[in-house]
C-alpha cells in the first residue's frame, strides 16, 4: 500500500508495511476492548449521590446530571483537593481536551468534570485555563470519588474516569471506572485514549521520552 509519493527505500517500505500490518492489529484490538467494555452489566446501582455545581454553587444529584434517560454520563475525576493541594498537570492537559471537544461529546453523552477542592478553587483554576464548555462539579462532603476509587482515606487523589447510566426511576448505575494506573510497572498509561498528545508523541522518532505535562510552559 502507497502513503506517499517520496523516493522511500526498499527497506524503509518493507518497515512501513510491517508498521502497517501492526497498527491494523492495534485498531481490531481497540475494538475488541471497546467491545467488552460496552458488554458490561448494568447492575451495579449506586447511591444518588449529592455534590456542588460549580457554576452556581447548587447541590445537584449524580441522576439530574442526565439530560436523557438514553444517555450515558461520564465524569472525570480532576485531581484537585484535600491532599492534592494544586491541580494536576496531568489531569489538567486531561480537562484541556475534554474542553476543546465536548460541544462534539455532548451530542452523543453528557459529561463533566469532578474535584475534591472547593468550588471557588475549581472556578479559578478553569478560568486560568479557559474551560468554558465543561460542567464541573465539586465533591463536597460526599464520598463520591473515594467510593469510586479516585479518592484515598488519606485524602490522596487519583487520575480517574466514571461511566455512568440512568436506569429505572431514575437510578444510576455504574459502568466503568478507570485511571492511569493499570498495573504496578505501568503507573501512567491506563487512560492515554482521553487525551490526543500522547498519540501525536508516539507518532514521532522521540516518542513520549521523558516529557511530563505542566500547568505552565517558557
Amino acid at each position: 500500500m502507497e502513503f506517499t509519493r517520496l523516493n522511500e527505500s526498499i527497506d524503509y517500505r518493507q518497515r512501513r508495511e510491517e508498521l502497517r500490518a501492526a497498527e491494523l492489529d492495534l485498531a481490531d484490538h481497540v475494538e475488541r476492548v471497546a467491545a467488552l467494555r460496552r458488554a458490561l452489566p448494568l447492575d451495579t446501582i449506586i447511591d444518588d449521590y449529592e455534590l456542588i455545581d460549580v457554576s452556581t454553587r447548587d447541590q445537584i444529584r449524580l441522576s439530574e446530571l442526565f439530560t436523557a434517560p438514553n444517555r450515558s454520563l461520564v465524569i472525570y475525576h480532576l485531581m484537585f483537593g484535600k491532599a492534592q493541594e494544586n491541580p494536576c498537570p496531568l489531569c489538567t492537559m486531561w480537562v484541556d481536551g475534554c474542553n476543546g471537544v465536548a460541544p462534539h461529546l455532548m451530542e452523543n453523552i453528557d459529561f463533566a468534570v469532578v474535584a475534591a477542592a472547593d468550588p471557588s478553587a475549581i472556578q479559578a483554576h478553569a478560568e486560568s485555563r479557559g474551560w468554558n464548555n465543561l460542567r464541573l462539579l465539586s465533591a463536597g462532603d460526599s464520598s463520591f470519588k473515594f467510593d469510586l476509587g479516585s479518592e484515598e482515606a488519606d485524602g490522596a487523589q487519583t487520575e480517574w474516569v466514571s461511566v455512568f447510566s440512568l436506569g429505572p426511576d431514575d437510578t444510576v448505575c455504574h459502568v466503568y471506572s478507570k485511571g492511569a494506573r493499570m498495573s504496578e510497572d505501568r503507573r501512567e498509561r491506563g487512560i492515554d485514549l482521553l487525551s490526543p498528545v500522547w498519540h501525536l508523541l508516539d507518532l514521532t522518532p522521540g516518542g513520549r521520552g521523558s516529557w511530563y505535562p505542566s500547568l505552565g510552559y517558557g
